[in-house]
């Protein structure tokens, strides 16, 4: 055996790691009952060479012949930890302070995993144990402070950071820890204060990174870019700088934005983060070939995939994202549980993910998960602001007679919420009503934008600005009553909802589901919307009497529309959809071809950008034809912004299920083509069901799997339905309420008008009741 191990030492101390580690499993793996020694170095030797699952593996096989060793023990503790398996890496350290209850190097090592599993209070007694006998030592001060931090002790945490930083000026965590801690619990200025003041002693990449996001975070864009680019200057070739460029002007130079990510992930390939960075900033690319940004994404997602497993909610919401444009349905399963990536995404505070869960419901527990997952969302959002409370005005603004209500949206633009939303300002009852607005809009100012703020009282944009302050911008307003419209979708403040900015809050519009926050007051929908069962939502229902929506000239014009359906031209039926892919499942596209199979001779279009990939067009293709449609009877057009005309093209357009249609179901019926849907439980189940009620389409609505399939089946034996529907579903649209802009607004604001007379009649004092 000595011979044996001598010529592994001599492999490993030449270089060569490979040939030196197979000699030593080789050797333990005929002698597994060799020196406890030989088990404890070379266990040592695979962590520090970051082999961690090996590490474990052999950690594992010395304890089979050595089960009170500690250090084994140990060792298996902290490999198990880089693994991200906290509770093993527990159960390991826990088994070896059985045997030395001591060994302080176990301790350590279970402190730090406690601090992991944001067990603050068992980090805390541990670590206050050992600092007591190493105060001057800095790691440990630093672990204390962690410990403190998730103990939500921020004064003390923030005395342990600073006190490790001035034990050990070259501890970067130390610093990046107190800057974080600041970011959290005072403001993003004092974090940067904090990282300035540690690079006027060191040069470390680790805290200019660290500075770079700290100002994107307090939503100093350009700031945080301008620091960047003085980086670049003198380090052109540093990856991080490249990857946080990318990441700061994304929203605002996007082709920029990929150059500097391509060039991050040149510089360190094997970076998983960087890799990711890029797949995202690709996936949302609108300018050029989108469907070749949407191919590059795809490719890189899976050299990303090739670099080891996917894990945390910020690469799965990316991953899911791709997976879902190109219909990958298979990995997107494989990487996305609904329950469990759900639940890691609401705990994470990453709102915007949770709409990709409402097309994967699947049974009716489905949705009171959902319902759960938006709710923890909220709670975690509620518990953080409690921390940064508003100033509250002293007195009453001055009661001029009219009620102030707030449109909060970064979508008051050329978009479809704008669309929806501009009959309300274009139709105020300024006798009765002030508008504010208020929009986070990255982007430049459009033609829309600007007839919004020239309509309204005040319109207030802010590029530059974190929650809090959007939140006390607003309370300084004193609002009646603060409606927000873009959820938690892109460069939108949902949170400042938390803060509660205004006496009276709702939601409406922009997210098709209840949003999580016990502060929002009310839901605006209509008849048609109301969940079947009242547990599915968790604000109050605040009830248009009709139409939740009205159909504004400026988003349905008078366009070109065919005259005749073209299966009058073609002699087979054309179904379609324009509805995008996060609303797509396996088994609703399966049903698509079912109903397509079941109509001899028909075609299905699909009317998306995403039919420039091949990868969409073979997954589709595979699942239709599974169903017995061939390749032939499919067409893709890409297209993105120019798909309307393609409606005259189309016969019948089938909705996506569970989560419907809203815009798409609109435009649609404007250019004389039928939507067959399905109605759920839920309100994102039932928007399209709203729209072809309003518009006298019960027949339609079909309430189950059947019923969809046969409604479809029916409607394309129809041609002469399909005839008049062309001629007259303009027309029927128009003269409904949904077409009837003005009255749609005077209802609106009679809703809001009742709500908050309805609010400060409750909430009005008794020395007030008894003056009136």
């Amino acid at each position: 055996m000595p011979h044996r191990i001598a010529e592994a030492e001599a492999a490993l101390q030449a270089g060569r790691l490979d040939e030196g580690i197979a000699l030593i499993e080789s050797l333990l793996t005929e002698e597994p009952r060799s020196p406890q020694r030989l088990y404890q170095n070379f266990t040592s030797l695979l962590y520090r060479k970051g082999l961690y699952e090996k590490g474990a593996d052999w950690s594992r096989a010395g304890l089979e012949v050595y089960p009170r060793d500690a250090d084994l023990w140990n060792i298996l503790g902290v490999c198990l930890r880089r693994l991200g398996r906290p509770e093993e890496a527990l159960k390991a350290l826990n088994a070896g302070l059985k045997v030395q209850p001591k060994n302080e190097g176990l301790q350590q090592n279970k402190g730090n995993v406690l601090n992991d599993l944001k067990d603050g209070p068992g980090a805390v007694a541990i670590f206050s144990r050992l600092v007591r006998n190493a105060p001057t030592n800095a790691e440990m001060q630093r672990a204390l402070g962690r410990g403190l931090w998730r103990s939500e002790e921020f004064d003390k945490a923030e005395m342990r950071f600073r006190l490790a930083a001035r034990l050990k000026p070259d501890l970067i965590d130390a610093w990046l820890d107190l800057s974080a801690l600041l970011a959290e619990t005072k403001s993003s200025d004092a974090a940067v204060a904090v990282l300035e003041e540690a690079l006027r002693s060191q040069d470390s990449p680790r805290l200019m990174e660290a500075k770079a996001v700290a100002l994107r975070r307090g939503q100093k864009l350009r700031l945080s870019e301008a620091y960047i680019l003085e980086v670049l200057k003198t380090r052109p070739d540093e990856p991080w700088a490249h990857y946080q460029l990318g990441a700061v002007i994304s929203d605002i130079d996007r082709p920029r934005a990929n150059t500097h990510l391509r060039r991050a992930v040149e510089l360190k390939p094997d970076d998983r983060d960087y890799r990711m960075a890029l797949v995202e900033s690709l996936v949302r690319s609108r300018h050029g070939n989108e469907a070749a940004h949407l191919d590059d994404a795809y490719t890189e997602l899976k050299a990303a995939s090739a670099l080891g497993p996917l894990s945390g909610p910020a690469q799965l919401k990316v991953a899911s994202e791709v997976l879902s444009r190109v219909a990958d349905f298979e990995g997107l399963d494989a990487v996305c549980d609904f329950k469990a990536t759900g639940r890691m995404w609401a705990e994470e505070g990453r709102h915007t993910a949770l709409l990709s869960q409402l097309s994967r419901v699947k049974a009716p527990e489905d949705r009171d998960e959902l319902i759960f997952q938006h709710r923890t969302w909220g709670e975690l959002v509620q518990g953080r602001v409690k921390r940064y409370p508003l100033r509250r005005p002293k007195a009453p603004r001055p009661d001029n007679g009219k009620i102030r209500i707030g449109i909060m949206s970064s979508d008051l633009r050329m978009h479809p919420v704008a669309y929806f939303s501009l009959p309300l300002f274009e139709n105020i009852p300024r006798d009765r009503f002030e508008i504010y607005c208020y929009s986070y809009y990255q982007g430049q100012e459009d033609s829309l934008q600007k007839r919004i703020a020239d309509l309204v009282d005040v319109f207030r944009w802010e590029q530059e600005i974190s929650d809090f302050d959007a939140a006390q911008m607003i309370c300084d307003d004193q609002l009646d009553m603060l409606i927000e419209l873009g959820g938690s979708t892109h460069m939108n403040k949902l949170n400042v909802m938390a803060w509660k900015p205004a006496p009276l809050q709702a939601s409406w519009l922009g997210y098709p589901h209840s949003s999580g926050l016990d502060t929002i007051d009310y839901l605006i929908i209509d008849p048609y919307l109301v969940p079947s069962r009242r547990e599915l939502l968790i604000e109050k229902p605040l009830l248009m009497p009709s139409s939740w929506i009205a159909m504004g000239e400026l988003a349905f014009p008078e366009r070109p529309m065919a005259a005749e359906p073209p299966v009058v031209a073609n002699g087979y039926v054309t179904f379609g959809t324009a509805n995008n892919p996060y609303k797509y499942s396996r088994a609703m596209v399966a049903e698509w071809a079912k109903v397509t199979a079941a109509v001899p001779g028909s075609r299905f279009m699909f009317v998306r950008p995403e039919g420039g990939t091949a990868a969409f067009r073979d997954n589709i293709t595979a699942i239709f034809e599974a169903e017995g449609v061939s390749r032939d009877r499919l067409r893709f057009e890409a297209v993105r912004g120019a798909h309307m005309p393609f409606y005259n093209e189309m016969d019948i357009s089938l909705d996506t299920f569970p989560q419907t249609g809203g815009t798409t179901t609109c435009e649609s019926l404007w250019m004389g083509v039928p939507v067959v849907t399905l109605v759920g439980a839920g309100l994102f189940e039932r928007l399209s069901c709203s729209i072809l009620g309003n518009a006298g389409l019960h027949d339609l609505c079909a309430g189950d799997m059947d019923g969809y399939r046969d409604a479809a089946v029916k409607l394309a034996g129809d041609v002469e339905r399909l005839r008049k529907l062309r001629r007259e579903l303009r027309p029927t649209l128009k003269a409904s309420r949904l077409g009837q802009t003005k009255t749609f607004a005077a209802d609106f604001y009679k809703m809001l008008e009742a709500a908050v007379t309805a609010h400060k009649a409750a909430n009005e004092t008794p020395a007030a009741k008894a003056l009136a």
